[in-house]
Protein backbone atom coordinates (compact mmCIF):
# COMPACT_ATOMS: atom_id res chain seq x y z
CA UNK A 1 0.00 0.00 0.00
CA UNK A 2 3.05 2.35 0.80
CA UNK A 3 4.35 2.06 -2.27
CA UNK A 4 0.64 2.65 -4.56
CA UNK A 5 0.87 5.81 -2.67
CA UNK A 6 4.75 6.67 -3.33
CA UNK A 7 4.12 6.03 -6.68
CA UNK A 8 0.57 8.17 -6.67
CA UNK A 9 2.74 11.34 -5.46
CA UNK A 10 5.34 11.01 -7.85
CA UNK A 11 2.54 10.84 -10.55
CA UNK A 12 0.68 13.78 -8.60
CA UNK A 13 3.88 15.67 -8.50
CA UNK A 14 4.78 14.91 -12.12
CA UNK A 15 1.56 16.29 -13.58
CA UNK A 16 1.32 19.31 -11.16
CA UNK A 17 4.66 20.51 -11.90
CA UNK A 18 4.36 19.84 -16.29
CA UNK A 19 2.65 23.18 -16.79
CA UNK A 20 5.48 25.19 -15.07
CA UNK A 21 7.89 23.29 -17.82
CA UNK A 22 6.10 23.87 -20.92
CA UNK A 23 4.65 27.35 -20.08
CA UNK A 24 7.65 28.99 -21.37
CA UNK A 25 8.69 29.01 -25.40
CA UNK A 26 11.54 30.25 -27.35
CA UNK A 27 11.29 33.04 -29.98
CA UNK A 28 10.54 31.74 -33.20
CA UNK A 29 13.24 31.70 -35.49
CA UNK A 30 12.70 34.93 -38.52
CA UNK A 31 13.40 32.56 -41.57
CA UNK A 32 14.46 29.22 -40.81
CA UNK A 33 13.82 26.27 -42.55
CA UNK A 34 10.53 24.40 -41.87
CA UNK A 35 11.48 21.13 -40.41
CA UNK A 36 8.45 20.00 -39.20
CA UNK A 37 6.88 19.78 -42.97
CA UNK A 38 9.86 18.38 -44.57
CA UNK A 39 9.69 15.35 -42.08
CA UNK A 40 6.08 15.11 -42.22
CA UNK A 41 7.05 14.77 -45.89
CA UNK A 42 8.98 11.75 -44.99
CA UNK A 43 6.90 10.45 -42.61
CA UNK A 44 4.21 10.37 -45.56
CA UNK A 45 6.47 8.98 -47.69
CA UNK A 46 7.31 6.31 -45.49
CA UNK A 47 3.67 5.18 -44.59
CA UNK A 48 2.92 5.24 -48.27
CA UNK A 49 5.94 2.91 -49.28
CA UNK A 50 4.50 0.68 -45.91
CA UNK A 51 1.11 0.44 -47.05
CA UNK A 52 2.10 -0.20 -50.60
CA UNK A 53 4.23 -3.18 -49.46
CA UNK A 54 1.50 -4.10 -47.32
CA UNK A 55 -1.45 -4.17 -49.95
CA UNK A 56 0.49 -5.99 -52.48
CA UNK A 57 1.31 -8.81 -49.89
CA UNK A 58 -2.25 -9.36 -48.82
CA UNK A 59 -3.47 -9.49 -52.34
CA UNK A 60 -0.61 -11.87 -53.30
CA UNK A 61 -1.66 -14.06 -50.74
CA UNK A 62 -5.29 -13.89 -51.15
CA UNK A 63 -4.74 -15.00 -55.02
CA UNK A 64 -2.16 -17.60 -53.73
CA UNK A 65 -5.38 -18.80 -51.30
CA UNK A 66 -7.73 -18.49 -53.84
CA UNK A 67 -5.55 -20.44 -56.28
CA UNK A 68 -5.40 -23.02 -53.41
CA UNK A 69 -8.89 -23.50 -52.65
CA UNK A 70 -11.58 -21.59 -54.80
CA UNK A 71 -14.21 -23.05 -52.77
CA UNK A 72 -13.05 -20.63 -49.89
CA UNK A 73 -12.60 -17.94 -52.32
CA UNK A 74 -16.15 -15.82 -50.85
CA UNK A 75 -14.40 -16.31 -47.73
CA UNK A 76 -10.52 -14.80 -48.54
CA UNK A 77 -11.81 -12.39 -50.59
CA UNK A 78 -13.96 -10.89 -47.53
CA UNK A 79 -10.80 -10.98 -45.39
CA UNK A 80 -8.55 -9.57 -47.81
CA UNK A 81 -10.55 -6.57 -47.97
CA UNK A 82 -10.88 -6.13 -44.89
CA UNK A 83 -7.42 -6.00 -44.26
CA UNK A 84 -6.98 -3.54 -47.24
CA UNK A 85 -9.34 -0.98 -45.45
CA UNK A 86 -7.39 -1.33 -42.23
CA UNK A 87 -3.73 -0.49 -44.23
CA UNK A 88 -5.01 1.67 -46.14
CA UNK A 89 -6.80 3.31 -42.97
CA UNK A 90 -3.41 3.78 -41.27
CA UNK A 91 -2.00 5.49 -44.28
CA UNK A 92 -4.66 7.87 -44.56
CA UNK A 93 -4.64 8.65 -40.31
CA UNK A 94 -1.21 9.47 -41.36
CA UNK A 95 -1.99 12.18 -43.57
CA UNK A 96 -4.40 13.51 -41.12
CA UNK A 97 -1.90 13.05 -38.29
CA UNK A 98 0.33 15.08 -40.88
CA UNK A 99 -1.93 17.70 -41.61
CA UNK A 100 -2.93 19.19 -38.39
CA UNK A 101 0.89 18.91 -36.99
CA UNK A 102 1.92 21.14 -40.12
Amino acid sequence: MKKVLSTFGAVAVALLASPAVFAQTGAAPAMGTNWVAISAAFGMALAAFGGAIAQSRVASSACEGMARNPGAAGAIRAAMILGLVFIETLALLTLVIIIVKV
